[in-house]
């Protein structure tokens, strides 16, 4: 008996750790399509945004996958304190995950159209916001992998820069609209983009919020750290 009650504990343990394992592996892949979308915005580069665009399946994949072993955990070993916290918190990090790959892939299609445009526009606003939400999510899956609050309320903490870098390029690429018509096109591409940007950066805080929630068993104030609607802030200056 004693036996058999070691290796259940053992295999509730072994499936925890395959949960910890996909989710980890979710968060490498999306932070490498966050990073292969920068290289469309910053190179041009479309073989990097076809390869952000042909990883979003593997996620998606991962994300049932990590679904049908969390309705297994939950019915069948019953997991208390942390455990459940951990368990329930996996599905909502791994939606968030997946939103995230969705919107990496989108960035990477928008960013080839964008440069192929002949308007003279600078890119280097919008990729000092790519490079700010990539080390975001960076520490983020770090933040899951290490179940580390710490990490996760730093993350908690950064999402308003996200939000000021994108109220600057919302006012920068409204300016290039105004001075030229011909810039519209392009701008707007890269408003979707910029939009895309700061939604990555909602769902990174989203799961560092759950990591905290899941570590620590409190949830962070529900008022972010947030920096100015972009749309009263150019609406201020027109």
């Amino acid at each position: 008996m004693p036996h058999e009650r070691s290796h259940i504990v053992s295999s509730y343990e072994q499936e925890l750790d395959q949960l910890r394992t996909m989710m980890g592996q979710m968060g490498h892949i999306v932070e490498e399509q966050v990073t292969l979308a920068l290289s469309a915005i910053a190179e041009h580069d479309e073989a990097a945004a076809d390869e952000a665009t042909r990883r979003d399946p593997e996620v998606d994949e991962l994300e049932r996958e990590v679904e049908s072993l969390v309705i297994r955990l939950l019915a069948l070993r019953s997991p208390m304190g942390a455990d459940l916290r951990e368990i329930v918190a996996a599905l909502k990090i791994t939606g968030d995950l997946e939103r995230i790959g969705d919107y990496a892939a989108s960035i990477a299609r928008k960013a080839i159209k964008a440069a192929s445009s002949e308007a003279q526009i600078s890119f280097s606003g919008l990729r000092s916001m790519c490079r700010l939400v990539r080390d975001n999510l960076s520490r983020t899956v770090e933040a899951v992998i290490q179940h580390d609050p710490i990490m996760a309320m730093e993350v908690w903490h950064a999402d308003r820069g996200v939000d000021e870098h994108y109220v600057a390029l919302f006012r920068e690429l409204v300016t290039y609209m105004m001075e030229d018509a011909r810039n519209i096109r392009a701008c707007t591409e890269l408003l979707f983009i910029a939009k895309n940007l700061e939604r990555i950066g909602d769902h990174a805080t989203n799961v560092a919020e759950r990591v905290f929630y899941a570590v620590i068993g409190e949830n962070l104030p529900p008022e972010r750290p947030r920096g100015e609607n972009p749309i009263r802030a150019v609406s201020k200056e027109v």
